[in-house]
């Protein structure tokens, strides 16, 4: 008898969706704003408040709870064989100024549910099972986002990290040591079996073509840059039109060339101009300089960057017509992934197993899952949210989708914890 094995082949849930739904409400409560979101930004005094809601509750699930020092949490369910590398699942729980109950939390939340779930059916796992927190995913209070997970995979040095500033000048090491959460642990070594994280889709594909789960293969490469360009101030009333040197007819011609860029390079082409901003921003002055910003994403590194070689030569023609000037500078540069094929089957097969309706999708926006695949095999599961809205105090999904994308997430790590015990998932 093989009890592992039974759940992963039943049709069957298993996940108490009452329990799930009520904790993401008791979590959404810290922090909650008048339209129904939340406000809780990292390390404030809401974050320590929610930070400690998840310790007491893992605690009390089992679970030995420690902290790096990033101030990332990690609970650990132990399993037969402390030798084996943790098969790990999370997400974070900060929220954007005016965000919802949903975006990161559900997918530690989740991580919580298939722990309590384990303990229910007293079923022990090969490989010890971690939930975690990372901290500042979001990057709305310090840059850069996903900074927890990016100290934890090595890309961003903890104590460049620790030194970063918010508006009002606080640092992320004081912030962290004024909230509690500035953890003993080493950021670095920690051994990744298997990494999933559950999580909305933040998009309206899963809602549009009415499936349940989407199986995430990869991300999108993202660039991003500054772009400033300049012209001359000018009187709107005594200026002619053809001696004008106007930054903003400049930008216009870059912002269409962003989106036309994107719609010539489908599928998976996304091309945004975010921000933008005219000097000196009077109604009678010809702008004289425009400042503002480009996201190129995609899924293939060469349509990325020959997007982004379309759009620099529309900026070089543009201001060779319009006698401007201009600077573009990198900001952001996130190489595009595939998720572990292994990983990515076990999501799918699960999903097949519990009668789900499911489709393979690429993320747009970045996760932590993204940084953890670096260090060992990852996926993703996605559920819908309605009407695609996210990074919204309106942002919503079901307790059904939820609890289904959790029941996935729970025979998935169970099949990874399953394939790293008999060698057949490796690092």
């Amino acid at each position: 008898m093989n009890p592992v094995k039974d759940v992963l082949q039943s049709t069957e849930s298993h996940i108490d969706s009452a329990r799930l739904w009520q904790s993401l409400m008791d979590l959404a409560r810290l922090g909650a704003t008048a339209k129904g979101g939340v406000c809780r930004l990292t390390l404030t005094d809401l974050d320590r408040q929610a930070r400690d809601l998840f310790v007491q509750w893992c605690e009390a699930a089992g679970c030995a709870v420690s902290v790096d020092a990033v101030g990332n949490i990690f609970a650990r369910r132990p399993g037969r064989n402390p030798a084996l590398p943790p098969v790990m699942t999370g997400s974070h729980i900060d929220t954007q100024p005016t965000g919802g109950k949903f975006d990161g939390c559900f997918g530690v939340m989740a991580g919580l549910e298939v722990i309590r779930i384990l303990n229910d059916l007293g079923l022990e796992t090969e490989a010890p099972l971690e939930v975690v927190v990372w901290t500042n995913e979001e990057g709305s209070r310090f840059a850069p986002c996903m900074m927890g997970s990016g100290v934890f995979a090595g890309k961003f040095t903890l104590e460049e990290t620790l030194a970063k500033r918010d508006a009002q000048g606080t640092t992320v090491f004081d912030a962290l040591n004024a909230i509690g959460y500035a953890g003993s642990r080493p950021v670095l070594g920690h051994p990744v079996g298997a990494y999933f994280e559950a999580h909305i889709e933040q998009g309206p594909i899963l809602e549009d073509q009415a499936k349940t789960i989407g199986v995430v293969l990869g991300a999108l490469g993202q660039k991003w840059f500054d772009l400033t360009l300049r012209g001359v101030e000018a009187h709107a009333g005594p200026t002619p039109m053809h001696l004008r040197k106007d930054a903003l007819v400049g930008a216009a011609a870059v912002v269409e060339a962003v989106n036309r860029a994107a719609l010539g390079h489908q599928p998976h082409a996304c091309g945004t101009v975010g921000c933008l901003q005219a000097y000196p921003g009077s109604r009678n002055v010809i702008p004289g300089e425009v400042r503002m910003t480009l996201d190129f994403r995609h899924l293939e590194s060469e349509h990325l960057d020959a997007m982004i070689a379309q759009v620099r030569q529309v900026i070089e023609d543009t201001c060779a017509k319009h006698g401007l000037s201009h600077e573009l500078t990198p900001t952001a540069d996130f190489p595009a992934l595939y998720f572990d094929d292994s990983c990515v089957q076990a999501v799918r097969d699960s999903a097949r197993t519990l009668g789900l309706g499911h489709m393979d999708i690429v993320s747009g926006a970045g996760h932590d899952a993204i940084f953890l695949a670096e260090l060992g095999p990852a996926g993703m599961i996605f559920v819908p949210c309605e009407g695609g809205i996210s990074h919204n105090e309106i942002e919503n999904a079901t307790p059904q989708d939820l609890a289904a994308g959790c029941a996935v997430l729970l025979r998935a790590m169970l099949a990874a914890s399953e394939a790293i015990a008999s060698g057949r998932l490796a690092a």
